[in-house]
């Protein structure tokens, strides 16, 4: 019970934290959106041997993390949840690629080198992504995909998939309390409930659903999901887009470690 109320909790977690009143969140939902997009753009177009190059990209998570006041931890646990799957995918990568090459002083296979990227690749993505929803929420994020002309049946797909998630985890949470206060000295469900268990909860769904979606019409639903108004487009978002796509093009045609590194040490890249 207590792991499915922490669940709700960090359901519920993302929203309030794009609620609260800060530089971030006021920003124009389309803004993060275009950024958001031409930053993973920038990060999937590196070569699979390009590692110094990524490095400079990690500046806008952090900055956005720290900007927004976010909490490191949980935009971290996020990103834990999606390692076991890329460490899954890139592990065998030493195992084929073998070629033996130089790697700032240390002597390795290129299989590393593209486990190491697809591994930084990985928790940029992700971060990009949990920090839009972190500084955006879902409601606003759907305006601004039917902002780029995302067809209506997706973006309501994803809002009530959305919404109806939290819905579907109050409606265990409720068998799960009625079924531990019949059952006090048993620990979780027995076997022999499994089924009926489960077919109960579909039929509870499928109740609740049609309820919502009553409650929906008699408030004007008519197949777009309005949201309510949203602030114009401002200067502030034309520069915050501007400026980070810039970093990000500059970031991808240079390496800025490398240029960094001849301008403290005097010694030009050849």
């Amino acid at each position: 019970m207590a792991s499915m109320y922490d669940s709700m909790h960090n359901l519920r977690l993302w929203d309030d934290l794009a609620r609260r009143p800060n530089a971030i969140n006021s920003l124009h939902p389309l803004a993060k959106l275009l950024t958001t997009g031409v930053y993973l753009i920038v990060v999937v177009s590196f070569d699979r041997y390009e590692i110094s190059s990524l490095l400079p990209l990690i500046f806008y998570p952090v900055f956005i993390c720290a900007w927004a006041e976010l909490p490191m931890k949980e935009v971290l646990k996020r990103i834990a949840w999606a390692m076991p799957f890329v460490i899954g995918i890139g592990i065998f990568n030493p195992l084929f690629d073998k070629q033996i090459i130089e790697f700032m002083g240390i002597t390795i296979s290129r299989g590393w080198l593209t486990f190491l990227s697809i591994v930084i690749k990985c928790v940029l993505t992700v971060a990009a992504g949990v920090l839009l929803m972190a500084t955006t929420g879902m409601e606003r994020l759907g305006m601004a995909l039917r902002m780029i002309r995302v067809p209506r049946v997706f973006v309501l797909q994803l809002l009530l998939t959305y919404r109806y998630i939290s819905l579907l985890m109050g409606e265990l949470a409720r068998m799960l309390r009625a079924y531990a206060l019949r059952s006090p000295e048993q620990k979780g469900i027995k076997a022999g409930a499994w089924g009926p268990f489960a077919g109960s909860l579909l039929l509870r769904s499928f109740d609740r659903a049609q309820r919502v979606y009553a409650a929906m019409c008699l408030r004007g639903f008519a197949g777009e999901y309005h949201t309510g108004a949203m602030a114009g487009w401002s200067i502030r978002d034309t520069g915050f887009l501007a400026g980070w796509s810039a970093f990000f093009l500059m970031a991808r045609c240079y390496d800025l470690p490398l240029l960094l590194g001849s301008l403290l040490t005097g010694v030009l890249p050849i």
